[in-house]
Protein backbone atom coordinates (compact mmCIF):
# COMPACT_ATOMS: atom_id res chain seq x y z
CA UNK A 1 0.00 0.00 0.00
CA UNK A 2 2.73 2.62 0.82
CA UNK A 3 4.59 1.76 -2.37
CA UNK A 4 1.44 2.07 -4.50
CA UNK A 5 0.72 5.44 -2.92
CA UNK A 6 4.20 6.61 -3.83
CA UNK A 7 3.72 5.64 -7.48
CA UNK A 8 0.44 7.48 -7.67
CA UNK A 9 2.00 10.54 -6.11
CA UNK A 10 4.62 10.93 -8.88
CA UNK A 11 2.73 9.48 -11.82
CA UNK A 12 2.47 12.92 -13.42
CA UNK A 13 6.26 12.89 -13.95
CA UNK A 14 7.67 10.16 -16.24
CA UNK A 15 11.06 10.55 -14.63
CA UNK A 16 9.57 10.06 -11.18
CA UNK A 17 7.66 6.99 -12.44
CA UNK A 18 10.92 5.50 -13.69
CA UNK A 19 12.47 6.05 -10.26
CA UNK A 20 9.58 4.38 -8.55
CA UNK A 21 9.75 1.44 -10.96
CA UNK A 22 13.47 1.07 -10.29
CA UNK A 23 12.85 1.09 -6.54
CA UNK A 24 10.13 -1.54 -6.97
CA UNK A 25 12.59 -3.70 -8.93
CA UNK A 26 15.12 -3.48 -6.11
CA UNK A 27 17.37 -0.79 -7.63
CA UNK A 28 18.29 2.69 -6.46
CA UNK A 29 15.95 5.60 -7.12
CA UNK A 30 18.87 8.04 -7.28
CA UNK A 31 20.62 5.81 -9.85
CA UNK A 32 17.55 5.80 -12.06
CA UNK A 33 17.32 9.55 -11.85
CA UNK A 34 20.98 9.91 -12.82
CA UNK A 35 20.33 8.13 -16.13
CA UNK A 36 17.66 10.61 -17.25
CA UNK A 37 18.47 13.41 -19.70
CA UNK A 38 16.56 16.07 -17.76
CA UNK A 39 19.01 16.24 -14.89
CA UNK A 40 18.74 15.37 -11.24
CA UNK A 41 18.37 18.94 -10.00
CA UNK A 42 15.15 19.58 -11.92
CA UNK A 43 13.63 16.26 -10.82
CA UNK A 44 14.54 16.72 -7.20
CA UNK A 45 12.96 20.19 -7.25
CA UNK A 46 9.72 18.81 -8.65
CA UNK A 47 9.66 16.01 -6.12
CA UNK A 48 10.23 18.44 -3.29
CA UNK A 49 7.37 20.63 -4.52
CA UNK A 50 5.00 17.67 -4.69
CA UNK A 51 6.00 16.36 -1.26
CA UNK A 52 5.33 19.74 0.29
CA UNK A 53 1.70 19.32 -0.74
CA UNK A 54 1.39 15.86 0.88
CA UNK A 55 2.66 16.25 4.42
CA UNK A 56 0.22 13.75 5.85
CA UNK A 57 1.18 10.88 3.51
CA UNK A 58 2.80 7.95 5.27
CA UNK A 59 3.98 6.63 1.91
CA UNK A 60 6.34 9.58 1.39
CA UNK A 61 7.65 9.23 4.91
CA UNK A 62 8.53 5.57 4.30
CA UNK A 63 10.14 6.24 0.92
CA UNK A 64 12.23 9.01 2.44
CA UNK A 65 13.41 6.72 5.22
CA UNK A 66 14.85 4.31 2.62
CA UNK A 67 16.60 7.08 0.59
CA UNK A 68 20.00 8.72 0.81
CA UNK A 69 21.28 10.94 3.60
CA UNK A 70 20.58 14.05 1.52
CA UNK A 71 16.93 13.04 1.20
CA UNK A 72 16.73 12.35 4.92
CA UNK A 73 17.87 15.88 5.60
CA UNK A 74 15.22 17.11 3.20
CA UNK A 75 12.55 15.21 5.12
CA UNK A 76 13.38 16.72 8.52
CA UNK A 77 11.02 19.72 8.06
CA UNK A 78 8.24 17.38 7.05
CA UNK A 79 8.82 15.14 10.06
CA UNK A 80 8.62 18.19 12.32
CA UNK A 81 5.38 19.19 10.60
CA UNK A 82 3.94 15.72 11.16
CA UNK A 83 4.80 15.87 14.86
CA UNK A 84 3.14 19.27 15.03
CA UNK A 85 -0.02 17.89 13.41
CA UNK A 86 -0.11 14.92 15.80
CA UNK A 87 0.28 17.25 18.78
CA UNK A 88 -2.59 19.37 17.49
CA UNK A 89 -4.83 16.31 17.18
CA UNK A 90 -3.91 15.26 20.71
CA UNK A 91 -4.83 18.71 22.03
CA UNK A 92 -8.20 18.46 20.28
CA UNK A 93 -8.88 15.16 22.00
CA UNK A 94 -7.95 16.67 25.35
CA UNK A 95 -10.41 19.50 24.75
CA UNK A 96 -13.13 16.98 23.85
CA UNK A 97 -12.39 15.01 27.00
CA UNK A 98 -12.61 18.14 29.15
CA UNK A 99 -15.89 19.10 27.49
CA UNK A 100 -17.30 15.63 28.13
CA UNK A 101 -16.33 15.80 31.79
CA UNK A 102 -18.01 19.18 32.08
CA UNK A 103 -21.21 17.79 30.53
CA UNK A 104 -21.11 14.83 32.89
CA UNK A 105 -20.86 17.09 35.94
CA UNK A 106 -23.85 19.10 34.72
CA UNK A 107 -25.90 15.94 34.23
CA UNK A 108 -25.00 14.72 37.71
CA UNK A 109 -26.20 18.00 39.14
CA UNK A 110 -29.50 17.92 37.20
CA UNK A 111 -30.39 14.20 37.12
CA UNK A 112 -28.37 12.81 40.01
CA UNK A 113 -26.45 10.38 37.79
CA UNK A 114 -23.99 8.37 39.93
CA UNK A 115 -20.30 8.62 39.25
CA UNK A 116 -19.97 4.96 38.18
CA UNK A 117 -22.90 5.09 35.77
CA UNK A 118 -23.00 4.62 32.01
CA UNK A 119 -21.57 8.06 31.28
CA UNK A 120 -18.48 7.52 33.36
CA UNK A 121 -17.82 4.14 31.79
CA UNK A 122 -18.14 5.41 28.23
CA UNK A 123 -15.46 8.06 28.82
CA UNK A 124 -12.80 5.56 29.84
CA UNK A 125 -12.01 4.12 26.39
CA UNK A 126 -11.54 7.61 24.96
CA UNK A 127 -9.22 8.58 27.80
CA UNK A 128 -7.17 5.38 27.63
CA UNK A 129 -6.78 5.53 23.86
CA UNK A 130 -5.51 9.06 23.46
CA UNK A 131 -3.83 10.18 26.68
CA UNK A 132 -0.49 8.70 25.69
CA UNK A 133 2.97 10.13 25.25
CA UNK A 134 3.94 11.80 21.98
CA UNK A 135 5.89 8.82 20.67
CA UNK A 136 3.01 6.46 21.35
CA UNK A 137 0.57 8.71 19.55
CA UNK A 138 2.89 9.09 16.58
CA UNK A 139 3.43 5.32 16.36
CA UNK A 140 -0.30 4.65 16.50
CA UNK A 141 -1.12 7.16 13.81
CA UNK A 142 1.79 6.16 11.56
CA UNK A 143 0.54 2.59 11.52
CA UNK A 144 -2.93 3.65 10.34
CA UNK A 145 -2.63 6.83 8.30
CA UNK A 146 -2.77 6.79 4.50
CA UNK A 147 -3.43 9.35 1.78
CA UNK A 148 -6.44 11.40 2.74
CA UNK A 149 -6.36 10.09 6.32
CA UNK A 150 -6.78 13.54 7.85
CA UNK A 151 -10.26 13.83 6.38
CA UNK A 152 -11.25 10.30 7.46
CA UNK A 153 -9.89 10.87 10.95
CA UNK A 154 -11.82 14.09 11.35
CA UNK A 155 -15.06 12.36 10.35
CA UNK A 156 -14.34 9.52 12.76
CA UNK A 157 -13.65 11.93 15.62
CA UNK A 158 -16.85 13.81 14.84
CA UNK A 159 -18.93 10.61 14.81
CA UNK A 160 -17.38 9.29 18.01
CA UNK A 161 -17.92 12.59 19.80
CA UNK A 162 -21.53 12.62 18.64
CA UNK A 163 -22.10 9.14 20.08
CA UNK A 164 -20.50 10.09 23.38
CA UNK A 165 -22.45 13.31 23.77
CA UNK A 166 -25.73 11.57 22.81
CA UNK A 167 -25.21 9.17 25.70
CA UNK A 168 -25.18 12.07 28.17
CA UNK A 169 -28.94 12.59 28.01
CA UNK A 170 -30.46 12.74 31.46
CA UNK A 171 -32.01 9.42 32.38
CA UNK A 172 -35.15 9.17 34.46
CA UNK A 173 -34.54 5.46 35.04
CA UNK A 174 -32.93 4.29 38.26
CA UNK A 175 -31.67 0.70 38.32
CA UNK A 176 -29.79 -1.31 40.91
CA UNK A 177 -28.80 -4.89 41.55
CA UNK A 178 -30.97 -6.30 44.36
CA UNK A 179 -30.47 -10.06 44.50
CA UNK A 180 -28.40 -12.93 43.14
CA UNK A 181 -29.70 -16.46 42.76
CA UNK A 182 -26.83 -18.92 43.23
CA UNK A 183 -26.90 -22.65 42.60
CA UNK A 184 -26.38 -23.58 38.95
CA UNK A 185 -23.11 -25.31 38.09
CA UNK A 186 -22.95 -24.21 34.46
CA UNK A 187 -24.15 -21.39 32.24
CA UNK A 188 -27.81 -20.38 32.43
CA UNK A 189 -29.60 -20.22 29.08
CA UNK A 190 -32.92 -18.67 30.03
CA UNK A 191 -34.79 -17.06 32.90
CA UNK A 192 -38.59 -16.86 33.00
CA UNK A 193 -41.21 -15.36 35.32
CA UNK A 194 -44.74 -16.39 36.26
CA UNK A 195 -47.49 -13.76 36.31
CA UNK A 196 -49.01 -13.24 39.73
CA UNK A 197 -46.46 -15.30 41.69
CA UNK A 198 -43.12 -14.18 43.16
CA UNK A 199 -41.10 -16.95 41.51
CA UNK A 200 -38.72 -17.28 38.58
CA UNK A 201 -37.55 -20.28 36.58
CA UNK A 202 -34.12 -20.90 35.13
CA UNK A 203 -32.82 -23.33 32.50
CA UNK A 204 -29.16 -24.28 32.66
CA UNK A 205 -26.49 -26.14 30.73
CA UNK A 206 -25.88 -28.20 33.89
CA UNK A 207 -28.85 -30.39 32.76
CA UNK A 208 -31.20 -28.90 35.33
CA UNK A 209 -33.98 -26.35 35.64
CA UNK A 210 -34.85 -24.56 38.86
CA UNK A 211 -37.60 -22.50 40.46
CA UNK A 212 -36.55 -19.71 42.82
CA UNK A 213 -38.34 -17.51 45.33
CA UNK A 214 -37.87 -13.89 44.30
CA UNK A 215 -37.99 -12.44 47.81
CA UNK A 216 -35.88 -15.11 49.52
CA UNK A 217 -33.47 -15.89 46.68
CA UNK A 218 -33.80 -19.55 47.67
CA UNK A 219 -34.11 -22.44 45.25
CA UNK A 220 -37.57 -23.89 45.86
CA UNK A 221 -37.48 -26.74 43.34
CA UNK A 222 -34.92 -28.32 41.05
CA UNK A 223 -35.88 -30.38 38.00
CA UNK A 224 -33.36 -32.98 36.79
CA UNK A 225 -35.43 -35.01 34.34
CA UNK A 226 -33.49 -34.03 31.21
CA UNK A 227 -30.39 -35.83 29.96
CA UNK A 228 -28.93 -32.78 28.25
CA UNK A 229 -28.58 -29.05 28.61
CA UNK A 230 -31.88 -27.37 29.48
CA UNK A 231 -32.17 -24.58 26.93
CA UNK A 232 -35.54 -22.98 27.62
CA UNK A 233 -38.17 -22.69 30.34
CA UNK A 234 -41.72 -21.31 30.29
CA UNK A 235 -44.47 -21.24 32.93
CA UNK A 236 -48.07 -22.14 32.15
CA UNK A 237 -50.30 -19.06 32.24
CA UNK A 238 -52.79 -20.40 34.80
CA UNK A 239 -51.60 -23.75 36.17
CA UNK A 240 -48.53 -24.78 38.17
CA UNK A 241 -46.84 -26.35 35.17
CA UNK A 242 -43.51 -25.71 33.50
CA UNK A 243 -42.41 -26.42 29.92
CA UNK A 244 -38.72 -27.02 29.23
CA UNK A 245 -36.74 -27.82 26.06
CA UNK A 246 -33.44 -29.66 26.14
CA UNK A 247 -30.39 -30.77 24.24
CA UNK A 248 -31.63 -34.34 24.59
CA UNK A 249 -34.07 -33.55 21.71
CA UNK A 250 -37.11 -33.60 24.00
CA UNK A 251 -39.47 -31.15 25.68
CA UNK A 252 -40.95 -31.87 29.12
CA UNK A 253 -43.92 -30.61 31.11
CA UNK A 254 -43.47 -30.98 34.86
CA UNK A 255 -45.26 -30.01 38.04
CA UNK A 256 -44.16 -26.66 39.46
CA UNK A 257 -45.85 -26.82 42.88
CA UNK A 258 -43.38 -25.47 45.43
CA UNK A 259 -43.17 -25.70 49.19
CA UNK A 260 -42.89 -22.17 50.56
CA UNK A 261 -42.59 -23.01 54.25
CA UNK A 262 -40.12 -25.84 54.78
CA UNK A 263 -37.23 -27.17 52.72
CA UNK A 264 -37.78 -30.42 50.86
CA UNK A 265 -36.55 -33.80 52.12
CA UNK A 266 -35.74 -35.75 48.92
CA UNK A 267 -36.42 -36.07 45.20
CA UNK A 268 -39.80 -37.26 44.00
CA UNK A 269 -41.84 -37.62 40.82
CA UNK A 270 -44.66 -35.37 39.69
CA UNK A 271 -47.22 -37.96 40.82
CA UNK A 272 -45.71 -38.30 44.31
CA UNK A 273 -46.18 -36.08 47.32
CA UNK A 274 -43.61 -35.23 49.93
CA UNK A 275 -43.73 -37.42 53.00
CA UNK A 276 -43.46 -35.06 55.94
CA UNK A 277 -42.70 -37.90 58.37
CA UNK A 278 -39.69 -39.43 56.65
CA UNK A 279 -36.65 -38.01 58.39
CA UNK A 280 -35.99 -35.35 60.99
CA UNK A 281 -35.38 -31.76 59.92
CA UNK A 282 -31.73 -30.79 59.61
CA UNK A 283 -30.28 -27.34 60.00
CA UNK A 284 -28.77 -27.50 56.53
CA UNK A 285 -31.35 -26.42 53.96
CA UNK A 286 -32.18 -29.00 51.31
CA UNK A 287 -33.53 -28.48 47.82
CA UNK A 288 -36.68 -30.23 46.63
CA UNK A 289 -35.63 -32.28 43.59
CA UNK A 290 -38.05 -33.42 40.87
CA UNK A 291 -36.96 -36.11 38.40
CA UNK A 292 -40.08 -37.29 36.51
CA UNK A 293 -42.10 -35.20 34.04
CA UNK A 294 -45.85 -35.25 33.65
CA UNK A 295 -45.42 -35.67 29.90
CA UNK A 296 -42.61 -35.82 27.39
CA UNK A 297 -42.67 -34.72 23.75
CA UNK A 298 -40.47 -37.08 21.74
CA UNK A 299 -40.58 -40.22 19.65
CA UNK A 300 -41.87 -40.73 16.10
CA UNK A 301 -42.60 -37.43 14.41
CA UNK A 302 -40.60 -35.59 17.04
CA UNK A 303 -37.31 -33.74 16.88
CA UNK A 304 -34.07 -35.38 15.86
CA UNK A 305 -31.76 -32.77 17.33
CA UNK A 306 -31.44 -30.22 20.11
CA UNK A 307 -34.63 -28.46 21.23
CA UNK A 308 -33.59 -24.84 21.73
CA UNK A 309 -36.95 -23.30 22.66
CA UNK A 310 -40.50 -24.22 23.66
CA UNK A 311 -43.58 -22.17 24.49
CA UNK A 312 -47.25 -22.54 25.40
CA UNK A 313 -49.98 -21.52 22.98
CA UNK A 314 -52.92 -19.58 24.49
CA UNK A 315 -55.05 -21.90 26.62
CA UNK A 316 -52.19 -24.27 27.33
CA UNK A 317 -53.61 -27.20 25.34
CA UNK A 318 -50.85 -27.00 22.73
CA UNK A 319 -47.14 -26.20 22.77
CA UNK A 320 -44.60 -25.21 20.14
CA UNK A 321 -40.99 -26.45 20.08
CA UNK A 322 -38.05 -25.31 17.93
CA UNK A 323 -35.00 -27.41 17.14
CA UNK A 324 -31.62 -27.55 15.47
CA UNK A 325 -33.16 -30.04 13.02
CA UNK A 326 -34.48 -26.92 11.18
CA UNK A 327 -38.10 -27.54 12.15
CA UNK A 328 -40.62 -26.41 14.71
CA UNK A 329 -43.41 -28.74 15.85
CA UNK A 330 -46.89 -28.02 17.16
CA UNK A 331 -47.81 -30.59 19.85
CA UNK A 332 -51.04 -31.62 21.55
CA UNK A 333 -50.54 -31.63 25.31
CA UNK A 334 -53.23 -34.19 26.11
CA UNK A 335 -52.20 -36.82 23.57
CA UNK A 336 -48.49 -35.86 23.53
CA UNK A 337 -48.58 -36.31 19.77
CA UNK A 338 -47.17 -33.95 17.11
CA UNK A 339 -49.95 -32.10 15.31
CA UNK A 340 -47.97 -30.37 12.60
CA UNK A 341 -44.30 -29.90 11.68
CA UNK A 342 -43.35 -26.37 10.67
CA UNK A 343 -40.74 -26.63 7.93
CA UNK A 344 -39.07 -24.11 5.68
CA UNK A 345 -36.07 -22.65 7.52
CA UNK A 346 -32.72 -23.28 5.80
CA UNK A 347 -30.67 -23.55 8.98
CA UNK A 348 -31.04 -24.42 12.64
CA UNK A 349 -33.79 -22.72 14.60
CA UNK A 350 -32.75 -20.50 17.48
CA UNK A 351 -36.03 -19.45 19.11
CA UNK A 352 -39.80 -19.79 19.07
CA UNK A 353 -42.51 -17.90 20.95
CA UNK A 354 -46.29 -17.70 20.93
CA UNK A 355 -48.67 -14.77 21.11
CA UNK A 356 -50.26 -14.11 24.51
CA UNK A 357 -53.87 -14.34 23.35
CA UNK A 358 -53.97 -15.36 19.68
CA UNK A 359 -52.90 -18.54 17.94
CA UNK A 360 -49.80 -16.99 16.39
CA UNK A 361 -46.23 -18.25 16.58
CA UNK A 362 -42.90 -16.77 15.46
CA UNK A 363 -39.81 -18.88 14.82
CA UNK A 364 -36.28 -17.55 14.40
CA UNK A 365 -33.37 -19.19 12.63
CA UNK A 366 -29.70 -18.95 11.83
CA UNK A 367 -30.71 -18.40 8.20
CA UNK A 368 -31.17 -14.69 9.11
CA UNK A 369 -34.98 -14.90 8.80
CA UNK A 370 -37.94 -15.33 11.09
CA UNK A 371 -41.35 -16.72 10.22
CA UNK A 372 -44.84 -15.88 11.40
CA UNK A 373 -47.18 -18.88 11.63
CA UNK A 374 -50.94 -18.21 11.82
CA UNK A 375 -53.03 -21.06 13.28
CA UNK A 376 -56.25 -19.08 13.60
CA UNK A 377 -57.70 -20.70 10.47
CA UNK A 378 -58.02 -24.38 9.64
CA UNK A 379 -55.25 -24.03 7.08
CA UNK A 380 -52.19 -22.44 8.72
CA UNK A 381 -50.57 -19.50 6.96
CA UNK A 382 -46.88 -18.60 7.07
CA UNK A 383 -45.01 -15.40 6.27
CA UNK A 384 -41.24 -15.05 5.91
CA UNK A 385 -39.38 -11.91 6.98
CA UNK A 386 -35.83 -11.06 5.98
CA UNK A 387 -34.96 -7.98 7.97
CA UNK A 388 -31.62 -9.13 9.42
CA UNK A 389 -28.24 -9.95 7.91
CA UNK A 390 -27.13 -12.60 10.43
CA UNK A 391 -28.67 -15.21 12.71
CA UNK A 392 -31.95 -14.11 14.33
CA UNK A 393 -31.59 -15.01 18.00
CA UNK A 394 -35.05 -14.17 19.36
CA UNK A 395 -38.49 -12.97 18.32
CA UNK A 396 -41.27 -12.00 20.72
CA UNK A 397 -44.74 -10.50 20.54
CA UNK A 398 -45.72 -7.32 22.36
CA UNK A 399 -49.04 -6.50 24.00
CA UNK A 400 -49.99 -4.08 21.22
CA UNK A 401 -49.52 -6.60 18.38
CA UNK A 402 -45.99 -5.86 17.36
CA UNK A 403 -43.08 -8.25 16.90
CA UNK A 404 -39.59 -7.48 18.21
CA UNK A 405 -36.64 -9.39 16.74
CA UNK A 406 -33.01 -9.48 17.85
CA UNK A 407 -30.02 -10.70 15.89
CA UNK A 408 -26.32 -11.44 15.87
CA UNK A 409 -26.04 -8.53 13.41
CA UNK A 410 -26.19 -6.28 16.52
CA UNK A 411 -29.61 -4.91 15.74
CA UNK A 412 -33.12 -5.07 17.19
CA UNK A 413 -36.11 -4.42 14.95
CA UNK A 414 -39.73 -3.61 15.80
CA UNK A 415 -42.37 -4.79 13.34
CA UNK A 416 -46.07 -4.02 12.99
CA UNK A 417 -48.03 -7.29 13.00
CA UNK A 418 -50.57 -6.03 10.45
CA UNK A 419 -47.94 -4.77 8.02
CA UNK A 420 -44.58 -6.48 8.35
CA UNK A 421 -43.09 -5.54 5.00
CA UNK A 422 -40.52 -3.30 6.67
CA UNK A 423 -39.50 -2.65 10.25
CA UNK A 424 -41.05 0.28 12.10
CA UNK A 425 -37.92 0.83 14.17
CA UNK A 426 -34.34 -0.38 13.98
CA UNK A 427 -32.12 -0.21 17.07
CA UNK A 428 -28.39 -0.41 16.36
CA UNK A 429 -26.18 -1.72 19.16
CA UNK A 430 -22.51 -2.57 19.60
CA UNK A 431 -22.83 -6.29 20.35
CA UNK A 432 -24.79 -9.39 19.34
CA UNK A 433 -28.29 -9.60 20.83
CA UNK A 434 -29.51 -12.65 22.75
CA UNK A 435 -33.00 -13.54 24.11
CA UNK A 436 -34.69 -10.21 24.65
CA UNK A 437 -38.02 -9.45 26.35
CA UNK A 438 -40.65 -6.70 26.18
CA UNK A 439 -42.51 -5.50 29.27
CA UNK A 440 -46.26 -4.85 29.36
CA UNK A 441 -45.42 -1.13 29.22
CA UNK A 442 -43.42 -1.53 26.00
CA UNK A 443 -39.85 -1.45 27.36
CA UNK A 444 -37.43 -3.73 25.52
CA UNK A 445 -34.71 -5.30 27.68
CA UNK A 446 -31.80 -6.37 25.45
CA UNK A 447 -29.11 -8.81 26.71
CA UNK A 448 -25.79 -8.67 24.87
CA UNK A 449 -22.75 -10.82 24.27
CA UNK A 450 -20.59 -8.03 25.71
CA UNK A 451 -22.19 -8.47 29.19
CA UNK A 452 -24.38 -5.37 28.97
CA UNK A 453 -28.15 -5.05 29.34
CA UNK A 454 -29.80 -2.09 27.63
CA UNK A 455 -33.34 -0.77 27.80
CA UNK A 456 -35.14 0.81 24.83
CA UNK A 457 -38.71 1.78 24.10
CA UNK A 458 -40.61 0.54 21.05
CA UNK A 459 -39.79 3.76 19.20
CA UNK A 460 -36.08 2.99 19.42
CA UNK A 461 -35.32 5.58 22.09
CA UNK A 462 -32.67 4.45 24.52
CA UNK A 463 -33.92 4.49 28.11
CA UNK A 464 -31.02 3.17 30.16
CA UNK A 465 -28.18 0.72 30.51
CA UNK A 466 -28.00 -1.40 33.63
CA UNK A 467 -24.83 -0.84 35.65
CA UNK A 468 -21.96 -3.25 35.17
CA UNK A 469 -18.91 -2.96 37.39
CA UNK A 470 -16.53 -5.40 39.07
CA UNK A 471 -19.14 -5.91 41.80
CA UNK A 472 -22.34 -5.62 39.76
CA UNK A 473 -23.57 -7.17 36.57
CA UNK A 474 -22.51 -10.20 34.58
CA UNK A 475 -18.95 -11.32 33.95
CA UNK A 476 -19.75 -13.22 30.75
CA UNK A 477 -22.39 -12.94 28.02
CA UNK A 478 -25.96 -12.26 29.13
CA UNK A 479 -28.09 -14.96 27.53
CA UNK A 480 -31.63 -13.98 28.59
CA UNK A 481 -33.74 -11.43 30.48
CA UNK A 482 -37.30 -11.46 31.83
CA UNK A 483 -39.67 -8.85 33.26
CA UNK A 484 -41.96 -9.76 36.12
CA UNK A 485 -45.52 -8.41 36.12
CA UNK A 486 -48.07 -7.75 38.87
CA UNK A 487 -45.89 -8.74 41.82
CA UNK A 488 -46.02 -5.69 44.05
CA UNK A 489 -44.42 -7.41 47.03
CA UNK A 490 -41.10 -7.92 45.28
CA UNK A 491 -38.37 -5.34 44.92
CA UNK A 492 -37.09 -7.00 41.72
CA UNK A 493 -38.86 -6.50 38.42
CA UNK A 494 -36.17 -7.52 35.90
CA UNK A 495 -34.11 -10.68 35.89
CA UNK A 496 -31.08 -11.66 33.84
CA UNK A 497 -28.94 -14.76 33.44
CA UNK A 498 -25.70 -15.55 31.69
CA UNK A 499 -22.87 -17.93 31.17
CA UNK A 500 -21.14 -16.79 34.34
CA UNK A 501 -23.70 -19.10 36.09
CA UNK A 502 -25.31 -16.07 37.68
CA UNK A 503 -28.98 -15.16 37.84
CA UNK A 504 -29.49 -11.56 38.91
CA UNK A 505 -32.54 -9.65 40.10
CA UNK A 506 -32.71 -5.92 39.30
CA UNK A 507 -34.91 -3.14 40.59
CA UNK A 508 -35.64 -0.88 37.63
CA UNK A 509 -37.70 2.25 38.19
CA UNK A 510 -39.19 2.96 34.77
CA UNK A 511 -40.52 6.35 33.67
CA UNK A 512 -44.32 6.71 33.59
CA UNK A 513 -45.86 5.46 30.38
CA UNK A 514 -46.89 8.16 27.94
CA UNK A 515 -50.59 8.30 27.21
Amino acid sequence: MPLDSGIVGISGNPVGAAAAAAAAAGGSASGALAQTPSGSSVVSGKMAAKRSLKLSSLADDMLAASGSGHHQQQEEPFRARLHQLFAQIEREFELLHAENLNLQEKLEAVAGTPRDSTVGERLLPLQDSYEADGAGVNKSFKSKLSAGSKVKASHKIRAQTSRIVSSFKAQSVVSSLVREFVGHKDGVWQVSTKAGQPIIGTASADHSAAIWGIDSGRCLLQYTGHCGSVNSIKFHQNRDLVLTGSGDATAHIWQAAVNWETPARKGHSSEEELDDEEEPYEEKERIDVLRTPICEFSGPGGHTSVVVAADWLPGGDQVITASWDRTAILWDVETREPLQPLCGHDHELTHASAHQSQRLVVTASRDSTFRLWDFRDNIPAVSVFQGHTESVTSTVFTRDDKVVSGSDDRSVKVWELRNMRSALTTIRTDSAVNRLVVSSGGVIAIPHDNRHIRLFDLNGQRIARLPRTSRQGHRRMVSSVAWTEDVSSSSCNLFSCGFDRRVLGWAVCLPPKDN
